[in-house]
């Protein structure tokens, strides 16, 4: 019973820092749009790996694009 209190705690302090999450304002998501905040350093780059991965993997799903296992989409 004392873990099931102690989990109930934990999820109510979890939901409790989530709900302060504020939308980002207009004036500043030009700072999330520079270079350094990317996922990724070179998007172009990015989408060729994940080519060559679900081409060699013969698996799909997840970035939209279908394999086949011969690389030739």
């Amino acid at each position: 019973m004392a873990i099931f209190r102690l989990h109930a705690l934990t999820f109510l302090l979890v939901l409790q820092g989530c709900s302060g999450v504020q939308p980002v304002p207009a004036w500043e998501r030009g700072y999330l749009a520079e270079e350094g905040m990317q996922w990724q350093a070179h998007p172009r780059e990015a989408k060729f790996e994940g080519h060559i991965y679900t081409s060699k993997e013969a698996s799909s799903g997840g970035a939209g694009a279908a394999g086949g296992g011969c690389g030739c989409n």
